[in-house]
């Protein structure tokens, strides 16, 4: 295989899907949906993770050069992130991934990494 992960999987329209499908859900869920303060708009939601997770994966630096730094937790502090809210993003994004029919072993690497993201996002235990 050539080109980096981000070209292996086919590039933005890849992450773009993955990431609208993503917010498919979150826009039914009762608990994340509030978390997202310009909700029930979500699209500047769904470009900002669409950026980073390109980004991320060797694709073009747009992220940084309009945010800075991604700061991940950083950014999340303001929200309620508890292991319930962990494991609805979870869910959401595995049902997501599933819709790109990626390969065995690019399917692994990238649930491995959302997956290690969302247990590092956990900033309480209270319900």
């Amino acid at each position: 295989m050539q080109g980096n992960f981000w070209e292996q999987v086919g590039g933005r329209p890849t992450f773009e899907k993955l990431v609208r499908a993503f917010y498919d859900g979150i826009a039914t869920d009762e608990v994340l949906l509030p978390m997202y303060p310009e909700q029930p708009d979500l699209e500047g939601a769904i470009q900002r993770l669409t950026g980073f997770l390109e980004q991320y994966w060797g694709g073009p630096t747009a992220y940084s050069d309009e945010r800075g730094h991604p700061r991940l937790r950083m950014r999340h502090v303001p929200f309620r992130v508890n292991p319930d809210a962990r494991d609805r993003w979870l869910t959401h994004m595995r049902a997501a991934l599933d819709t790109l029919e990626l390969s065995p072993l690019h399917d692994a690497t990238l649930w491995s990494y959302l997956d290690r993201a969302a247990q590092s996002m956990v900033n309480t235990f209270d319900e």
